[in-house]
């Protein structure tokens, strides 16, 4: 399978793949004669240094998960051969690390995200929350954590985070026992019970995190689950600031974003990112998120204007990056078509293979392989538009075609 072939051909590529299990390494190409106005940025260029605790607003403080891998530039690293050739429609999730943001004016704090789950990252946040109002009753540090979706980097962090803040509240309050503590309540989108695709795959660590959580550090709902079901438009009242639940499926089926009215923010998670482009599962849902990101609060004056991703810097301009983002994804699936239209040098139908070769023609071929994932994605979403038919075949062999369409009667 392409999935398969990916990973023995792009060894180098194989943590980034244990946590997206997606990777979009298609650069932002010119269309067939029109250059695009994004010009191609290398991995070689140096992307921007973030300290690991940062205050970017009065109600935000941003906390890096310390998960750099040799890939990131957040630290010190040097760039592999292969990513010195590989521009920015990349997944750049874990060549950054992962943001975590505490929210919350005072005490107790919501936190966004829990990051991988390395031992470097409870000392950082509990230095975070030490430069915040400490609080003076039994009320805990955090209340409520926040998680945007599945993958691993985001959820990891789940038990050593809730023993921390566990160990932060019993210092604070000796005397008190611990089945006292008001242990923060966990949130998350849910993944349908009937999910296919890479959320019901081994990828989806989920469930061994929750096994591993330690008891009595977290509050379960009523029916004694885990997870406090999140939902879309949901107004989250437990912080300050109040936040908006944006249900953002694409990247992830259970992906989230979240309106942060008082920064005139939306956190988008891994839906859109600081530097780089997203990858994702399913193209069509996507696109429909990023749409709907998009039209959000657009016509409200106190609607939201910046980005917090979890990779990569603050966005200034939120509306006009996710326009772009947009319009890369609308050039590629034009690229396709107008390959489809043609006819294949070699013969026979076109294949997934032969289309990398023709709109990746002039890049590396070991990025072809990588490349061709993102173009099977975006065959996929054309053929739930009924715009392009599977002929068979398997892989980066399978055959594409466009739908004929029948003719109109003459009248």
């Amino acid at each position: 399978m392409l999935l398969a072939n990916l990973r023995s051909q792009c060894g180098a590529l194989s943590r980034l793949f244990q946590y997206t299990t997606l990777l979009d390494c298609s650069p932002f190409l010119r269309s067939f004669g029109t250059a695009t106005k994004t010009e191609f940025r290398l991995m070689g260029e140096k992307l921007e240094d973030l300290p690991s605790i940062s205050k970017i607003s009065d109600n935000v403080v941003r906390v890096l998960g310390q998960n750099p891998s040799k890939f990131t530039l957040q630290g010190p690293s040097r760039t592999p051969p292969l990513f010195r050739f590989i521009p920015s429609d990349i997944d750049y999730n874990h060549l950054t690390g992962t943001n975590t943001y505490i929210l919350g004016t005072q005490v107790p704090y919501v936190l966004l995200d829990t990051a991988e789950g390395k031992p470097e990252y409870p000392p950082i946040l509990s230095s975070a929350l030490d430069t915040l109002p400490t609080p003076l009753t039994p009320l805990p540090d955090i209340s409520d954590i926040i998680v945007s979706h599945w993958h691993i980097d985001h959820i990891g962090g789940l038990p050593s985070v809730l023993s921390l803040l566990l160990s932060r509240w019993q210092t604070r309050n000796p005397t008190l026992p611990s089945t006292s503590y008001p242990a923060p309540r966990l949130h998350k989108f849910p993944i349908p019970q009937d999910v296919t695709g890479i959320a019901a795959t081994k990828h989806n660590h989920l469930s061994e995190v929750v096994e591993s959580i330690p008891q009595g550090t977290f509050t379960p709902t009523a029916e004694g689950n885990t997870f406090h079901d999140l939902r879309d438009n949901q107004l989250f009242r437990s912080s300050s600031p109040t936040i908006r639940v944006l249900h953002t499926p694409g990247h992830t089926i259970d992906s989230i974003s979240l309106d942060i009215a008082d920064d005139r923010a939306l956190y988008t998670a891994d839906t859109v990112l600081g530097q780089g482009t997203a990858v994702f599962e399913d193209l069509g849902l996507y696109l429909q998120s990023l749409n709907k990101m998009l039209e959000y609060g657009k016509n409200d004056t106190a609607g939201y204007q910046i980005l917090y991703p979890c990779h990569g810097p603050v966005v200034k301009n939120g509306r006009e990056l996710i326009s772009t983002y947009i319009k890369h994804r609308l050039e590629r699936e034009e690229q396709i078509l107008q390959v489809l239209r043609g006819k294949p040098t070699e013969g026979g139908n076109w294949t997934i293979w032969t289309i990398v070769k023709v709109i990746y023609a002039s890049y590396p071929e070991n990025l072809w392989l990588p490349a061709a994932r993102s173009i099977e994605l975006h065959l996929l979403k054309l053929k739930r538009d009924r715009v392009v038919q599977r002929l068979g075949g398997e892989g980066v062999d399978t055959a594409w075609g466009l739908v004929s369409r029948t003719p109109s009667p003459s009248l």
